[in-house]
C-alpha cells in the first residue's frame, strides 16, 4: 500500500448534474455574472461523466483514507434532471463511492419541482435537501422569479410543506437566504423562522471591488447593520434555530472551526465538477472574471489529488498566509478570515480585503461584544444524529471533534456558573466572577481560550465537589482565571489572586513565585501587556509576552509547529489529576528537547494518519511532561475531566506520535461519555482483555477498544511501509481490539448508542488485513 499523502484532502464535491434553471434569478452567480462558461457546457451531466467523477472521488477517499465525503447535487437546478435520471445518478454514486467511504449526498434546489415522487426517491437514497428562500413573498419576489416574471413563492412554500412532513423531515437540511438590504431584516427573519427550518444560512450577495454590492443609500456598512439587527433578534429569541453565519462567528471567537468558507481560516476542502467533467473551484468565483473558477483539468485527465495540489486551490488553503497584508494585520482576522475569496477580487487580483470588509468587521465586533446567553438544553441537543458514527471513523473527523469542543465549552461554562452561584456575597472569587462576566461580553474569544484549558475544568469539578482545597484555591481561583483572560485580551483588571505554597498561577499564562507569602493572596494588576503582582512588601513585574524565566516568573511555554500550537504544561497545579506524577518545571534544555520531539512526532502523525492530525489540531490543548519511570518504558495518561490534555513521559518521536493519538482517543471517549450514555449502568459487567491481566468494567473496555483501534491503525500503516517490528505490533493491537470487541458485544452491557459505536469500530477492524 502506498503511503498516505500528507497534504490536506478534499472532502466536499459539488456535482453540476444539470446546467440550466427553471428560474431567472437576477442575482445568480452562474448566469448573471462575469463567467459565462455555462453557455458552452452540456445541459446535463451524462452517466459516463458522473461515473468518472464518482470514480475520482472514491479514488481520493481511498488514497487519503477519508472516513466520509460529501457530494452536493447542484446546477442550475438539479431537479430538472427528472426522477429517472436522478435515480440513475444516485445509484451510481452509491455504487461507486459507497464501498470506499461513508457517502453523504446533499442537494441545493429552488424547490419549484419538488414533489412526493422526488421526496420518496431522495428518502430512499438518504439525500439531504437545502432550499433557497429569501424571506416572505415580497422579499423572495425581488429576485427569485420565473423568466415570465411570475413569482416562484407559492411553489417554494409547497416544497417546504412537503419537507415538513414526517416522511421527509429528516431530509431537510435548511434554508438558504441571500441578503437584500432593501428588505426589512426582522420581517425576513420571521418569514424564514415561520417555515420551521432545521437551519438558516444567510448569504451576502456575490460582489467584488470591480462590481460592488448595491447598498441602497444605506451607508458603507449597510449589510453589517442588516445582519446586526437579525442577530440581535435571534439572540433575544434564545437562538431558536441554528444560523450558520452567527454560529460560525461564535465558534471562531472560542478558537473553534468556522465550518464555512465564507468566514474564518479553515482550509478550503471543496471542488466542483461541471456537467462536462471539468474540475472547477468554488462557483462563487464566477463573479470575478470569465474563466476564474477554471483549473484546466477534467475527471478524465486528472485526479482529485491534482486538483487539491493546484496553485489555484493552494492559496485558498494557505490560511492567514494566503491573505493580503491589510487582512493579516486586522484584529478580527481569526474570525473573518478575509471573507469569501471571491469577494476579495478587484483590479485583476485577490489581494484585497473582502468588498464587505467594513460590514464584516462591524458585525464581528458586535457579536463579540454581545454574546448570546447559553441555551439550557440537553448536552446532545443540536448535535448531528451521526456524531457517534463519525466519532468511530477509523481515520478521524475534524468536524466531529469541533462539535465535541463546543459541547465541552458548554460544560465548562455551566461548571463556572455553578461555582459562582455558590459564592457568598462578597466572598472569595466574587471579583473574579464579575471580571470574567465583563470580559465575556467584550472579549469572549479570550475567555473561551482560557476556559478551554483542560485543567480549568478539573479545578471547577473539584471545587464543586468540595475537594479544591486540596490545592488550596477554592472559588478564589476564579480571580486567576479572569486575570489570565484579561492578559489574553489585553484588558486592564485589578484582582486578588490566591497564592498557594508560594505559587500564584494564572492558567495558560504562567506562574509567579512568591515563597515569602506561602498561602495567602496577592494583588494582580494587568495593563498593556504587563503583569504586576504585589503581596506585602514584594512586587513582581513581568512582560507576559516575553519568553524566558526570570527568578520569579515562569511563563507557560508552547510546543509549536507550522500548523499547530500546544501548551507545554509543567506548572498548572491541577495537572496532577493524571494517574501518573507530573514533572516539575522543566529547564530550558529539557523544554527545547520536548519541542523538537513534539515537532518530529507531529510530522509523523501528519504523514501516517493525517485525519488524526486534523483531530488533534482542533482538540489537543496541552501536553503535560511526566516524571520518567524507573523502568524506562514510555507512559502516558489522560484524565476524565481534562478534555484536550495529554500527559506523557519523554520519549522518541515515533513513540510520542503513537502516545498522542492513543491518549487523545481516551480524551474523545471521555467527551462522548459527557454527552451519551454508552454503557448500561444497571448491568455491571467485567470483561477480560488482552492488554490487562485483571478483568475490566465495560466502560474501561470500551475506552480500550477505542484507543487500541487507533494504535493498531498506525502500526498497520507502518507495517505497510515495512518498518521494523511494525507487523508484530499491528497484529498485537489488532488482535487485542478484535477480541475485546467480541467479548464486550457478548455481554449486553452497552446502551443502543454504545452498541452503535462498537459496531462502527468493529466494521473498520473487520476490513483490516490479517
Amino acid at each position: 500500500m502506498s503511503p498516505a499523502p500528507a497534504r490536506p484532502a478534499l472532502t466536499e464535491f459539488v456535482l453540476k448534474v444539470h446546467a440550466r434553471c427553471d428560474l431567472a434569478c437576477d442575482h445568480c452567480y452562474v448566469y448573471e455574472h462575469a463567467d459565462q462558461s455555462w453557455r458552452r457546457r452540456p445541459v446535463r451531466m451524462t452517466p459516463e461523466v458522473l461515473v468518472a467523477a464518482a470514480g475520482r472521488i472514491a479514488e481520493h477517499a481511498a488514497t487519503h483514507r477519508l472516513p466520509s465525503v460529501s457530494v452536493i447535487l447542484h446546477g442550475g437546478e438539479p431537479l430538472l434532471l427528472g426522477p429517472a435520471r436522478m435515480r440513475r445518478a444516485l445509484t451510481d454514486l452509491r455504487r461507486v463511492i459507497g464501498p470506499v467511504t461513508r457517502l453523504r449526498i446533499g442537494m441545493q434546489t429552488n424547490g419549484v419541482l419538488l414533489s412526493e415522487r422526488f421526496g420518496d426517491l431522495l428518502a430512499e437514497f438518504d439525500v439531504s435537501v437545502g432550499v433557497s428562500l429569501d424571506g416572505g413573498r415580497a422579499a423572495n419576489d425581488l429576485h427569485r422569479r420565473f423568466r415570465t416574471g411570475d413569482s416562484s413563492y407559492d411553489q417554494v412554500l409547497r416544497a417546504l410543506a412537503l419537507l415538513r412532513r414526517p416522511a421527509y423531515r429528516r431530509l431537510w437540511s435548511g434554508l438558504l437566504c441571500t441578503v437584500d438590504v432593501r428588505n426589512d431584516p426582522v420581517e425576513v427573519y420571521e418569514s424564514l423562522l415561520a417555515q420551521a427550518p432545521p437551519r438558516i444560512d444567510l448569504l451576502l450577495p456575490h460582489a467584488n471591488w470591480d462590481a460592488p454590492p448595491p447598498r441602497s443609500g444605506r451607508g458603507s456598512t449597510a449589510y453589517g447593520g442588516w445582519l446586526r439587527v437579525v442577530y440581535d433578534r435571534w439572540r433575544a429569541d434564545g437562538r431558536p434555530v441554528p444560523i450558520r453565519l452567527y454560529d460560525s462567528l461564535l465558534s471562531t471567537a472560542r478558537g473553534g472551526p468556522s465550518g464555512t468558507e465564507v468566514l474564518g481560516l479553515d482550509p478550503v476542502d471543496l471542488a466542483v465538477i461541471e456537467t462536462d467533467g471539468e474540475w472547477e473551484q468554488a462557483d462563487s468565483l464566477k463573479t470575478a472574471y470569465h474563466g476564474a473558477p477554471a483549473t484546466g483539468m477534467t475527471v478524465f485527465s486528472h485526479s482529485a489529488d491534482h486538483v487539491a495540489a493546484s496553485p489555484q486551490l493552494a492559496r485558498r488553503r494557505a490560511g492567514r498566509a494566503g491573505l493580503g497584508a491589510e487582512c493579516r494585520r486586522c484584529p478580527v482576522i481569526e474570525q473573518c478570515g478575509g471573507g469569501l475569496f471571491a469577494h476579495r477580487y478587484g483590479a485583476g487580483h485577490f489581494d484585497h480585503p473582502s468588498v464587505y470588509c467594513a460590514d464584516l468587521k462591524e458585525l464581528i465586533v458586535h457579536v463579540n461584544e454581545n454574546p448570546p446567553a447559553p441555551v439550557p438544553a440537553r448536552l446532545d441537543a443540536g448535535l448531528p444524529d451521526d456524531l457517534i458514527d463519525r466519532m468511530a471513523a477509523s481515520t478521524g473527523d475534524r468536524v466531529a471533534i469541533g462539535q465535541l469542543v463546543d459541547a465541552q465549552t458548554a460544560i465548562v461554562r455551566a461548571l463556572l456558573r455553578g461555582v459562582a452561584e455558590g459564592l457568598p456575597s462578597g466572598g472569595a472569587g466574587a471579583d473574579g466572577w464579575a471580571a470574567l462576566a465583563e470580559l465575556d461580553r467584550h472579549a469572549p474569544g479570550s475567555v473561551a481560550r482560557v476556559t478551554a484549558h483542560p485543567y480549568v475544568r478539573v479545578w471547577a469539578v473539584d471545587c464543586l465537589a468540595g475537594a479544591a482545597d486540596g490545592n488550596g484555591h477554592g472559588a478564589s481561583y476564579l480571580c486567576a482565571i479572569a486575570a489570565a483572560a484579561a492578559i489574553d485580551a489585553d484588558v486592564p483588571v485589578h484582582l486578588p489572586v490566591p497564592v498557594r505554597a508560594g505559587r500564584l498561577h494564572l492558567p495558560t499564562v504562567g506562574t509567579v513565585l512568591l515563597p515569602e507569602v506561602g498561602d495567602g493572596t496577592a494583588e494582580v494588576h494587568v495593563e498593556r501587556g504587563s503583569l504586576s503582582v504585589t503581596a506585602g512588601d514584594v512586587t513582581v513585574a513581568v512582560r507576559t509576552g516575553v519568553a524566558g524565566d526570570t527568578p520569579r516568573w515562569q511563563p507557560t511555554r508552547a510546543l509549536e509547529t507550522q500548523d499547530v500550537t500546544v501548551l507545554l504544561e509543567d506548572g498548572d497545579p491541577y495537572r496532577e489529576c493524571h494517574r501518573l506524577p507530573p514533572s516539575g518545571r522543566l529547564d530550558d534544555g529539557d523544554a527545547a528537547r520536548w519541542g523538537a520531539t513534539f515537532a518530529a512526532a507531529w510530522e509523523i502523525i501528519t504523514d501516517e494518519v493525517p485525519g488524526r492530525a486534523e483531530e488533534l489540531r482542533v482538540g489537543l490543548r496541552a501536553l503535560v511532561p511526566l516524571h520518567r519511570s524507573g523502568t524506562g518504558v514510555s507512559e502516558a495518561s489522560t484524565a476524565r475531566q481534562a478534555f484536550g490534555g495529554v500527559a506523557a513521559t519523554e520519549t522518541d518521536a515515533g513513540s510520542l506520535a503513537v502516545l498522542l493519538v492513543h491518549e487523545f482517543q481516551h480524551s474523545k471517549m471521555n467527551a462522548l461519555l459527557d454527552i451519551f450514555d454508552l454503557v448500561d449502568g444497571g448491568r455491571p459487567t467485567s470483561v477480560t482483555v488482552g492488554w490487562r491481566p485483571d478483568p475490566r468494567p465495560a466502560e474501561a473496555v470500551l475506552h480500550g477498544i477505542y484507543a487500541h483501534a487507533a494504535v493498531a491503525d498506525i502500526w498497520r500503516i507502518r507495517a505497510d511501509r515495512q518498518v521494523d517490528g511494525a507487523r508484530a505490533a499491528y497484529r498485537r493491537y489488532r488482535d487485542w481490539t478484535a477480541e475485546a470487541i467480541g467479548a464486550l458485544d457478548r455481554t449486553d452491557a452497552l446502551t443502543p448508542a454504545g452498541s452503535r459505536l462498537l459496531r462502527q469500530i468493529a466494521h473498520s477492524v473487520a476490513g483490516w488485513p490479517s
